[in-house]
């Protein structure tokens, strides 16, 4: 089986520009889905080697835990249609949109275990969130490659629909999505990724400003960090904007043209 959709710098760069086009012209909703065999078989490890000789560091511009907050911060929703294998990078791919809708014979899991690696992209944390620690550590640690059923239960993927129906399913949920009230769907993305950052604040100690930039992608001045300290009363920056990024099928939803 020839792997598909290999996560690296070309991929990754490519993605991130269609969706910053795709804001700049007001779509609405955006599908991130594969034309080939498989959604993604995960990350191209023949560059791994390279990076080892740098030193941990990227020429690409712009890496992949910082492509996945652009994904999650986005203010537009993006649903994640899966078939075939998607796995390791893939998986963390999938669950950084805000929908997954996957074909019942696709496999998905986390198998950088195989690599002797956890996933790297945060990953781990996004799979704690949607279905607990235990679940998280199942999933990271076997490295197995589960049915969408089984992560359909655990609360990893929201829609398992036969694979002859997966395309128009993903459209379906799209198109709801976008004629919803899209200021509330940004709203409600910003909140997400205020409560991951509270979350992870509870179990590491961290400070909540710190975790704020690492999250959205923003400096937070300090004349604001007492705002961000209410994040225990439920008070939310007003501020969430991801600052702007250097710089599969790519399927965007178009403003009304009524």
């Amino acid at each position: 089986m020839k792997p598909y959709n290999l996560l690296g710098p070309t991929l990754i760069g490519a993605i991130a520009a269609e969706i910053t086009a795709a804001q700049e012209a007001g779509s609405r909703a955006i599908v991130l889905r594969s034309g080939l065999r498989h959604f993604s078989a995960g990350a191209d490890v023949a560059l791994f080697g390279s990076r080892i000789e740098q030193g941990g560091r990227s020429q690409a511009a712009i890496g992949g835990v910082d492509f996945l907050k652009l994904l999650e911060l986005l203010p537009i929703p993006i649903v994640a249609s899966v078939h075939g294998v998607c796995l390791g990078g893939g998986f963390e791919l999938a669950l950084a949109c805000d929908y997954i809708v996957a074909a019942s014979s696709a496999k998905i899991g986390s198998v950088e275990v195989a690599l002797g690696l956890h996933p790297l992209l945060g990953g781990i944390q996004r799979q704690v969130q949607r279905a607990g620690a235990m679940r998280a550590k199942e999933i990271s640690m076997l490295g197995r490659r589960y049915d969408a059923a089984t992560l359909e239960r655990w609360g990893l993927v929201n829609l398992v629909v036969a694979d002859d129906t997966l395309l128009d399913a993903t459209f379906t949920i799209a198109e709801e999505l976008a004629h919803g009230p899209t200021v509330a769907h940004a709203a409600t993305k910003r909140r997400h990724a205020a409560r991951q950052a509270l979350q992870v604040t509870l179990h590491t100690g961290s400070r909540p400003l710190e975790l704020l930039e690492v999250f959205c992608g923003q400096t937070i001045k300090p004349e604001r960090a007492g705002l961000v300290t209410e994040f225990l009363g439920h008070r939310i920056p007003l501020c969430l904007r991801p600052l702007p990024h250097r710089g599969l099928h790519f399927d965007q939803f178009p403003p009304d043209q009524a």
